[in-house]
C-alpha cells in the first residue's frame, strides 16, 4: 500500500520568519516575483493622488503593500490599501479599499482567490489595475458581493467611505 503523504500547511508564525517577499494563502506560500517598471510607476502615481486626495480626511491613510494578516493562515500584501484606522505594523482588519496592479504572474490570484478574500473580509472596493492596457476594473461590496462599478480607463471614481469619500482621476493614474 503507497503512503499518503501531505502538503505542508504554514502558519503566520512560520510566514514571519521567512526571508523574501511571500503571500501565505490558506497555509499555502506564495513567492512574490520582483515587480516590473510599469507596475511599480503605477503604484507610486496612485500613491500620490491617493495621499492628496485623503489629506483632509485626517482619519484615512494610505500604505503601500503593507502584509495584511487575515487569518492565522493567511497573509496578503496588497499593492495599495485604504485604511480608515490607526494602523502599525500590520493591516489586522480588513482595508477599506485595496488596489491590485495586475501582471502576468499575478493575474490568475488577482482576479480569483485574493478577490474572493477581499470580498469575504468585506473589503469596500476593490480595484484591479492593468497597467498595460491603461483600465481599472472597480468593484463595490455589496450583499450580493462584489458587483462591477465600471472599467476605468480616462474616468473619475468616486469612493465613498464611513469617514470621508475621495475621488480618482484615472487619466492621472497611467503613463
Amino acid at each position: 500500500m503507497r503512503e499518503v503523504r501531505y502538503l505542508p500547511h504554514y502558519t503566520y508564525e512560520d510566514y514571519k520568519n521567512w526571508q523574501g517577499d511571500w503571500e501565505l494563502i490558506e497555509g499555502i506560500p506564495i513567492a512574490l516575483a520582483s515587480p516590473k517598471y510599469l507596475h511599480q510607476r503605477t503604484l507610486t502615481r496612485l500613491a500620490a493622488i491617493l495621499e492628496e486626495a485623503l489629506e483632509e480626511c485626517g482619519k484615512c491613510n494610505v500604505v503601500v503593500e503593507l502584509d495584511y494578516i487575515v487569518s492565522h493562515d493567511t497573509v496578503l500584501r496588497p499593492d495599495i490599501s485604504v485604511l480608515c484606522e490607526e494602523v502599525e505594523d500590520y493591516i489586522l482588519k480588513a482595508p477599506e479599499v485595496v488596489f491590485e496592479v495586475v501582471s502576468e504572474s499575478t493575474a490568475e490570484r488577482d482576479e480569483g482567490v485574493k478577490k474572493e478574500i477581499y470580498e469575504r473580509e468585506g473589503v469596500k472596493y476593490y480595484v484591479l489595475l492593468y497597467p498595460e492596457r491603461k483600465i481599472a476594473k472597480v468593484y463595490r461590496n455589496t450583499e450580493r458581493g462584489f458587483l462591477k462599478l465600471k472599467d476605468a480607463g480616462t474616468d473619475r471614481v468616486a469612493f465613498e467611505l464611513e469617514e470621508c469619500g475621495f475621488e480618482i482621476d484615472f487619466s492621472k493614474v497611467w503613463i
